[in-house]
């Protein structure tokens, strides 16, 4: 298998996953599928392995103390690049399905920070985290308004 249909592979695997949480994100389905591990764990295999496969005794020690210049170096390299771009997969997935259950459990909207995340994954992240927090405080406000005075009855 070449690193290109690894690389193709790895990003065509992780839509139908953003796909459900984004269009169908209360369907049974969808929440079983998404609360599983599963997909995170076949990405985990690719990441290692393309790690493994890309490690030398020169990337490894570039990574172990790096530099911004050794990292622009290793990142030329398409095994190193392909083995980072399977992280960001990875770690945006699981941050996406946070937000997905976050907003499950709270009731929250969460289809922009969503789509957000998919494209970049701290953009989404920081969004959920602002619209929980504009949801909170609205709420909140209710919540604190002084209620009416009702005379209690006897």
């Amino acid at each position: 298998m070449t690193l290109d249909v690894i690389f193709d592979g790895a990003n065509v695997f992780v839509l139908p996953f953003w796909l459900l949480m984004i269009v169908l994100p209360k369907w049974g389905i969808t929440q079983r599928i998404i609360n599983s591990t599963v997909p995170f764990a076949i990405l985990a295999v690719v990441y290692i392995y393309l790690f493994i496969t890309g490690l030398s005794p020169e990337t490894a020690e570039s990574f172990a103390n790096p530099t911004l210049t050794d990292l622009a170096r290793l990142f030329s390299d398409p095994q190193i690049t392909a083995t980072g771009w399977v992280h960001f997969l990875v770690m945006d997935l699981f941050v996406g399905r946070w937000i997905y259950q976050e907003g499950l459990r709270t009731g929250v909207w969460t289809i922009h920070s969503l789509l957000l995340c998919l494209f970049a994954g701290p953009m989404g992240l920081l969004s959920h985290l602002a619209t929980r927090f504009v949801v909170q405080a609205v709420a909140g406000r209710g919540a604190d308004a002084p209620a009416e005075s009702v005379p209690e009855s006897p």
